[in-house]
Order: structure tokens, then sequence, then C-alpha cells
């Protein structure tokens, strides 16, 4: 029997969401009737290939796009009917962005990058100390192109997750980088749900990563085909690929 998981844990709740967008005469179906609860606090894996809608996914669960139908609900609110001003206050405050493209502003240093993501909410975390964490204590004042991409996706974590969001909303964030970086970038994002308890979904088309989450989401033509539970996560350590 399944686990009926009670509803103050669920964070977020998709309920029947499309999103549909007209290329001329042409209307390309992006997510179909989907359905998912995201639970508070838990590490989880959206796989699919491209063109599967898990990006698309993603942007409605971050409130940088709205359903064609459907409703999206983070902790009972309706982001689907929010205006302009509800959904900038719900990505500022709630939600952190990781990309597969790292998205630094070039002319600012680590520090300056991170600080300006601090600047954005009330009561952030200490800027020094969360560069501290995602090991770059000795390269803060570096600028972007004096950084390896490695060090340049610790930047971009460290900028999401000094806002404290509960939920951390991660893009492919691999993909850019070579495979002992990858590692080192998954270890970080499990940290960050493991230590702090944040919620962390990662997207990815690398089906290996899967073996780290708690649940995995398996997409297909803009349909959620499967949801897994894996009782036992592995640490990126362990993961090959």
């Amino acid at each position: 029997m399944t686990e009926k998981i009670a509803s103050d844990r669920i964070l977020m709740k998709l309920d029947r969401v499309t999103k549909n967008y007209v290329m001329g005469e042409v209307t390309v179906e992006a997510l179909r009737e989907t359905v998912l609860e995201i639970r508070d606090g838990e590490l989880l894996v959206i796989l699919g290939p491209s063109g599967s809608g898990k990006s698309t996914l993603l942007n409605i669960m971050g409130g940088m796009d709205l359903p064609s139908s459907g409703r999206a609900y983070y902790r009972g609110e309706d982001l689907s009917r929010a205006g302009d001003r509800q959904l900038t206050r719900f990505r500022r405050n709630e939600v952190g962005f990781v990309f597969q493209f790292f998205n630094l502003i070039p002319d600012l240093t680590a520090r300056e990058n991170v600080e300006l993501a601090a600047n954005l909410v009330d009561s952030p975390l200490p800027v020094e100390q969360v560069l501290k964490e995602v090991g770059l204590a000795d390269r803060m004042d570096h600028f972007p192109s004096q950084l390896s991409g490695g060090e340049q996706q610790r930047v971009a974590i460290a900028r999401a997750i000094v806002k404290n969001p509960r939920l951390l909303l991660c893009d492919e964030p691999t993909g850019n980088l070579d495979y002992q970086t990858g590692k080192l970038i998954l270890s970080l994002l499990a940290a960050v749900n493991r230590e702090r308890g944040r919620t962390v979904v990662i997207v990815t088309h690398n089906t290996a990563i899967g073996a780290m989450a708690g649940r995995i989401v398996r997409m297909r033509s803009g349909r959620i085909v499967e949801i897994t539970e894996n009782p036992n996560p592995v640490s990126p350590e362990r993961i090959e690929w």
C-alpha cells in the first residue's frame, strides 16, 4: 500500500498541470495533465530526455512560467492564479535556482554575485559563511573569468542558498561540467538537503543521478510516466556514469 503523505509535509502540489506553447499555427504540448506532489525536505530527481517537459515543469514550480490549465499550489497558495507581484515575492523569498549555465554577472566578484542575491531578502545567510561552505574561502574576490567551471557553479549554488530558500530548483546543474566536478556539485546539493533540510529538485537527462534521490520522477513526451520511491539513496561520490 502506498504511504499517505500528511498534507503538512507537502510543499508543492501540481494538479493536472498542462502547458501549451503556440508557434505560428502549431500548438506544442510541453506538459500534459501533470500531477505531482513535492514533499518538504526531500531530494527529488526528475529524469527525461530533451523535450520531455522536465524544464517546463521546473519553470512552473519556480514561478517563472504559468500553466495553461491546471493548478500549482505552494504551501496551499495557488501560484497559477497569482499576479506578478505575488510571483516575484515567491521567487525572491522561497526559491533558489541553479542552472546549467552559471548566469553569473561577469563584472562582479564571487562575493559580490552572492551579496547581490543576499540583498533581495530580509534574513539572508552570512555571505562569507556560505562561500566557505561551498569551498570558495580563498576565491571570494575572484571574477567569474578567473574561476573554473566547477568554481563558477559553486558560486551559483552559494547565490541560490544564501537566500535560505525552502525550495532549491536545479536544471541540469552538472551539464557543463566534467565527471569529477559534476560529482562535487551533486555532493554540495545533497549537503544542502541533508544538513539544511531544504527541498532539492534536480532535473537532468543523466539517469545515473537518480540514484542519489529519495524519489525519482521519469518523464516522456510531456507526461510523468513513472514515480519511484528509492529507500536507499546513494551518496553522489558513489555514482558512476
